[in-house]
């Protein structure tokens, strides 16, 4: 598997992932049916994706990478879906989160 196919996969870990994170809000503390499957599921295909992207991209930075490009994704989702928006501080953590995960896949490999 080539190394455009691992990245190919951990953005499909990333997608999965902040689905499942989306669908956990919307399951209500898991007392709706729908979104609770669907929690489920997605978080089982997250899991196998960035096993998959593990093969190639070392585990610390695949999950690196997985954590950070995630908590973005889901603060867009949040703030698009749920209208929360964050305050000064949490954009700065977010922009720190940010300049981390390009550090780790730009600079960071041997």
């Amino acid at each position: 598997m080539s190394l455009a196919t691992s990245y190919a996969f951990l953005v499909l870990a990333v997608v999965l992932g902040v689905t499942s994170n989306s669908f956990a809000k919307s399951a209500e503390g898991f007392t709706l049916l729908f979104p609770s499957i669907i929690t489920g599921i997605t978080i089982v295909a997250c899991m196998y994706a960035l096993s998959i992207v593990m093969k190639n991209i070392p585990m610390g930075i695949t999950y690196a990478s997985f954590a950070g490009l995630t908590i973005i994704a889901t603060v867009v989702v949040g703030i698009i879906r749920f209208n929360q928006v964050p305050n000064l501080y949490s954009i700065i953590g977010l922009a720190l989160i940010i300049a981390g995960v390009l550090m780790v896949n730009l600079l960071g490999n041997n």
